[in-house]
């Protein structure tokens, strides 16, 4: 696995100015992924109409949607009052089959809580690929038997020699990304971290306590504590190994509300999470979010948001439209951060222009036109957008896009951010 490396200027040959690698996609100054649980998601109409609301802009039981770009995640193994992939109908596991393709289901949330040993994960994983479809980001769910964390989540999935071992399957399945229960309260990764915001005085105790819970994870990460080596550095995700040595990607939530990272990640309260200070602080700080919640945890399942979370994601909607926070799915966003640490480049002066030579792990062979999944939004600072050309790996990209300049004031040039494409109703 390679190593993470920042890469914010490249090498330049002969007189041209730095050629500088945005950390966001142009325009945008934050990042934000809204990673939802499905627990307690009472069925497939609720799920539906969950995701038609976040992602397109139909008319919903919750009014028009927000036309964002929000996955969701799913399990297989459940008690028969939840929606899972075995409790459903034959329209509920072909609508996640269709959503998995389209990327908008981008997480497995565990096998499920009756999944305890490895002929469940095998049964499982030949249904995804029978179906061809993939998966790239686990996430802990619980204290199920084939979780990857063996402290929080009480998980043994990848302890050789259990009945629930199964991480060498799932890892060649093709998991990349791994979340292992770790939540931090403070806003905006991949920045240094600010404990600004946590503290609330009409909130004393309750915010007080949040406080001082961080300010100890962030001491326990400088002295060494593995449970918290991610608090640390502030970083969305690390590459580390599960305990059968399989290679990993890490990676850590959000929540930012005041009363700790279990407070309000549910449907029902989230509107107390997506407000206004909580997003102009993410921008502010020009930071990245992969926000824990439960969606599906609400009270009506005839109108699954109230009026208040339905307006938090309008002012989301707003952000997103307005060009100040790309909202993503949590797949896209770890592959972004991902190549924004990994890709080297440097730039020569060539006959035609600026040359910026990008080097990256993505395969090359089809990126003639549009960009890698994990490339698209990539965006360069340059003095001279109009003679500026790219290379990925050796070949030219014929797609690049110039930009006016942002709120710095400098112009640049980008890939293509191509945006998902949710299934017709």
């Amino acid at each position: 696995m390679a190593q993470l490396r920042s890469n914010r200027k490249g090498s330049v040959d002969g007189d041209n100015a730095d050629v500088q690698l945005r950390q966001l996609p142009y325009p945008y100054q934050a990042m934000l992924a809204i990673c939802s649980d499905l627990d307690e998601t009472p069925d497939r109409d609720v799920y539906w109409e969950i995701m038609r609301f976040l992602n397109t802009t139909e008319e919903t039981a919750m009014g028009p949607g927000v036309g964002l770009e929000v996955g969701n995640s799913f399990y297989f193994d459940m008690p028969s009052d939840q929606f899972a992939y075995w409790n459903t109908d034959d329209a509920g596991r072909e609508m996640v089959r269709t959503l998995i393709r389209s990327g908008h289901i981008d997480c497995l949330h565990s096998y499920g809580d009756l999944a305890t040993t490895r002929q469940h994960a095998i049964r499982a994983l030949d249904e995804l690929d029978r179906n061809n479809c993939k998966l790239e980001v686990w996430i802990d769910h619980g204290t199920a038997a084939t979780n990857f964390d063996s402290t929080i989540m009480q998980g043994h999935g990848d302890e050789i020699g259990h009945e629930a071992y199964h991480a060498d399957l799932t890892i060649s399945y093709g998991i990349k990304y791994v979340w292992r229960a770790r939540v931090t309260s403070v806003t905006g990764q991949d920045i240094p971290a600010h404990l600004g915001g946590i503290f609330q005085w009409n909130h004393p105790i309750a915010s007080g306590r949040t406080l001082l819970k961080e300010t100890a994870k962030r001491k326990l990460a400088r002295k060494g504590n593995q449970k918290y080596a991610m608090h640390g550095p502030n970083e969305t995700l690390r590459p580390t190994f599960l305990r059968d040595k399989s290679p990993v990607y890490e990676f850590m939530r959000c929540n930012p509300h005041w009363g700790g990272v279990t407070s309000c990640e549910q449907g029902r309260q989230i509107g107390n999470v997506l407000n206004d200070e909580f997003l102009n602080r993410l921008v502010e700080r020009e930071g990245t979010c992969i926000l824990y919640t439960h969606l599906g945890k609400i009270d009506d399942p005839n109108v699954p948001f109230n009026k208040k979370a339905v307006q938090a994601f309008r002012w989301l909607g707003e952000e997103f439209y307005s060009g100040r926070i790309l909202v993503t799915t949590t797949r896209r966003l770890l592959g972004y951060r991902r190549a924004v640490r990994e890709i080297t480049f440097n730039s020569t002066c060539e006959k035609k222009g600026l040359c910026i030579n990008l080097n990256t792990y993505v395969d090359e062979s089809h990126l003639g036109e549009l960009p890698d999944v994990d490339l698209s939004g990539l965006t360069f600072y340059v003095s001279d957008p109009q003679e500026t050309y790219l290379k990925i790996n050796g070949q030219d990209f014929l797609s690049l896009k110039v930009n006016d300049p942002d709120y710095t004031g400098r112009p640049s040039v980008s890939l293509p951010w191509i945006r998902l494409q949710f299934p017709k109703s």
